[in-house]
């Protein structure tokens, strides 16, 4: 029973709903960015090259084993891969830069001069300050 409400208590926890709403949201990007890159980045690019779709191009290596079938190295497919990775890690360090700006105004903020209190306010401090002086 014990590690029951361990485990409810740490499952509840701020942290671990926000990091599995991350997760959630961060397959989903995925998905765009695949999406992205394979349908709306890559054609382009083949097309200026030559007509060349990226997810086609392989190496194949003849097998010992199986002279009909050979192996496949699908580079091509690395490749959209890799360009999926520099979209998604370009993003985040949007992401975390303009977390961190917003930051750093709000610590800016917190520690600014304070404002200079108002004339009422300074008279009836040295007012107390005479008479406690008495």
């Amino acid at each position: 029973m014990k590690l029951v409400n361990e485990f409810k208590t740490f499952a509840m926890k701020g942290n671990v709903v926000d990091m599995a709403v991350g997760i959630i949201i961060g397959a989903a990007f995925g998905g765009i960015v695949s999406s992205l890159v394979n349908d709306v980045i890559m054609p382009p690019i083949g097309a200026l090259i030559g007509g060349i779709d990226f997810s086609s191009l392989s190496v194949k290596i003849p097998s010992p084993l199986t002279p009909d079938k050979p192996v496949m190295i699908l580079y091509g497919k690395f490749l959209n891969t890799v360009i999926n990775f520099i979209i998604v890690a370009f993003a985040i360090f949007l992401l975390v830069k303009g977390m961190n700006s917003l930051k750093k105004k709000e610590e800016e903020i917190k520690t600014a001069a304070p404002l200079a209190p108002k004339e009422e306010v300074v008279l009836l401090r040295e007012i107390r300050d005479l008479l406690g002086k008495k």
